[in-house]
């Protein structure tokens, strides 16, 4: 076929779900689901944690079995990318020189890892954690590894350093700015989770600048600091957050700079063309900022839910509550709202403990949580944060009350 009803472009977790959705609420036209890899759909967050650790087997991490998609009448269009599209003419190019046409496209290509810029960036020896071939990569690396450097504190790095600590390795973090999760938590978790990783062994350097990555015969050997430090190292694993995917979509003319820009229905500035997941900026009532890109699993799944209720004629409306978490070492950290913006923080337990929250306000109100082993908290405090609940600080502060009894009745 060379034309689909619902062309959707990215086989993630927002491609995936957006084809599923389609044949859930009875689309009976044809479907497409196109991607740039060579495997069905599976699932992005086990990568840097149960798959790269052997937990889990690749089938295990599958979005739906293999035979899922044939027997849904959804065709998979792997190992193709999109090189340009016509939003015109309703039709796209691929690398290879061929098109398609579509009467509908659903945008959720995701990002490409951020890569480093400086001199050695591009040596054997240094990864992205983002697809399964890049997790495949490191593993069949491991052995031969002793010394291994990740290159940023946030959570796909910190998830790395817990499992190849695990391995036995000797474990680096250089972190840039001044903490860890610093774009994503509160100092309290930061501090927390830094403490955390140096127990187990890890040796995590803040305000740590890289300058170069040394090698030798084209592999990785070491990382320099600006202040000359060299690190030796293996294996060097970058995770400073990745580049939105949506180069054709801007240049066939769609507004955006960061990402894509979408409305409240997930329709892109183009016609019949919508946007989904960590490439989309979209209002969102539980941010500070006018537009954001949210990457999680969450968020492209529930737009990818609403992309297709509006081109089935059922249009809802996007305004989920944002939630994320992260496993690393015996420690579950599950997260509800966001806290960008807060002004205000409640400690909530003692972190010597294990088990803990944080709360953030904004103006008074609970607009986010940080649940670390914490799962009554996390389930409870879901209503503070869609609600907007001021509740007294004594009350947020103290274990013993339910989150449940402040909100109001």
């Amino acid at each position: 076929m060379d034309h689909y009803d619902v062309l959707i472009v990215g086989a993630g977790h927002g491609g995936a779900q957006a084809a599923v959705s389609l044949r859930q609420l009875n689309f009976e036209g044809s479907i497409g689901l196109l991607g740039d890899e060579a495997d069905p759909p599976y699932e992005r967050p086990p990568l840097s944690k149960e798959y790269f650790s052997g937990e889990k087997s690749f089938e295990r991490i599958l979005i739906r079995p293999a035979n899922f998609w044939g027997d849904r009448d959804i065709t998979l269009l792997l190992n193709r990318r999109v090189t340009a599209v016509d939003a015109p003419g309703h039709r796209v190019t691929l690398a290879d020189g061929s098109s398609l046409s579509y009467g509908k496209l659903i945008w959720a290509t995701g990002g490409a890892p951020r890569r480093l810029s400086c001199v050695g960036g591009d040596l054997k020896g240094v990864h992205g954690v983002r697809t399964r071939v890049d997790a495949d990569a490191m593993l069949s690396e491991i052995e031969n590894v002793e010394q291994v450097v990740v290159i940023g504190g946030g959570y796909i790095g910190l998830e790395a350093a817990a499992v190849l600590s695990k391995f036995g390795k000797h474990v680096t973090v250089l972190e840039a700015l001044d903490r860890v999760l610093a774009r994503v938590a509160g100092e309290p978790l930061s501090r927390f989770y830094e403490n955390e990783h140096r127990a187990h062994g890890v040796d995590v350097r803040l305000n740590a600048m890289v300058t170069e990555i040394e090698g030798k015969d084209g592999r990785a050997s070491g990382v320099k600091l600006d202040d000359g430090t060299i690190l030796p190292a293996q294996m060097v694993i970058v995770g400073i957050g990745i580049i939105p995917a949506v180069e054709p979509l801007i240049a066939a003319g769609a507004a955006g700079s960061n990402g894509v820009n979408v409305d409240e229905h997930c329709q892109t500035s183009l016609p019949d063309i919508y946007a989904i997941g960590d490439c989309a900026a979209h209002v969102n009532g539980f941010a500070a900022d006018a537009r954001i890109r949210l990457e999680s699993v969450q968020n492209a799944n529930d737009q990818a839910t609403t992309a297709v209720k509006s081109i089935i004629g059922q249009p809802q409306p996007y305004h989920a509550v944002p939630w994320f978490w992260s496993n690393q070492y015996d420690l579950r950290l599950q997260t509800v709202g966001l806290s960008t913006g807060f002004d205000e923080v409640v400690q909530r337990g003692d972190p010597a403990a294990r088990s803990f929250s944080i709360v953030y306000l904004r103006g008074g109100k609970v607009i986010a949580l940080d649940c670390v082993n914490a799962v009554k908290d996390y389930v409870q405090g879901r209503a503070l944060v869609i609600g907007g609940v001021a509740a007294a600080r004594e009350a947020l502060a103290n274990p013993e009350v339910p989150l449940k009894t402040l909100v109001p009745a």
